[in-house]
């Protein structure tokens, strides 16, 4: 059986079960998805045969179709995802833009708003990972933390604008509040320590661990530091 409460909610369905529509226009599309849970106008509005969805929020994954296991939680969460599974997004326009991209997780405000593709991707913190599109398997957690990052994959960063520069830099990782914040394109590089390696640019394979540890490198290479 089905729940459906408001103007056109779940209006399509002919043999999906299990769904729990509430909110005007909420699962209209819905024709054979199962397991569907929908709370807001407009929430899973166009999802025809996608299942074990939960949106809650205005247009919380609105666009989906087929896609299935998605959780959106936030107006606009997941507002744009088409086909992909299994991505969380909990937060206003949390992975808004996100289509085909799965097995993402964004808690936070803001939180990978601009992935489309990437697969693989936490961000957690207002505005995390607020930049990104294709990149994959990066972790970001802290506001802010890894804002810049567009395209680069594999990095992991922990803090307060941890990572804050990063674009395309791959396979770094930074802890600590302000660590690597200015890093556009260099990889290969650990900071740990509040504004460890914090002017480093497009430098590479660098270690700093400790407060501020090589904080004015630039473009150095190869330097390991232990230290504050």
């Amino acid at each position: 059986f089905n729940v459906a409460i408001g103007p056109d909610a779940g209006a399509a369905i002919t043999t999906g079960t299990q769904n729990t529509l509430i909110g005007s226009l909420a699962g209209d599309a819905i024709t054979t998805g199962n397991n569907n849970t929908a709370l807001g106008y407009n929430a899973l509005t166009a999802n025809t045969t996608g299942e074990d969805n939960i949106a809650i929020g205005c247009l919380a994954i609105a666009d989906n179709t087929t896609g299935s296991n998605n959780v959106g939680i936030g107006r606009e969460a997941l507002e744009k995802n088409t086909t992909a599974s299994n991505n969380t997004g909990i937060g206003h326009q949390a992975l808004a833009v996100n289509t085909t991209g799965t097995s993402n997780v964004a808690m936070g405000a803001n939180a990978l708003d601009a992935n489309t593709t990437g697969n693989g991707n936490t961000a957690v913190g207002y505005t995390a990972g607020s930049a990104i599109n294709t990149g994959n398997f990066n972790t970001f957690l802290g506001k802010s933390a890894g804002s810049s990052n567009t395209t680069a994959s594999s990095n992991t960063f922990v803090g307060e604008r941890a990572g804050l520069y990063n674009t395309t830099g791959d396979e770094s990782v930074a802890v600590g509040q302000f660590a690597y914040s200015a890093n556009t394109t260099g990889v290969d590089n650990v900071a740990i320590g509040r504004s460890a390696l914090a002017a480093n640019t497009t430098a590479s394979n660098n270690v700093a661990v400790g407060r501020a540890a090589l904080g004015a490198n630039t473009t150095g290479t190869n330097n390991t530091a232990v230290g504050s």
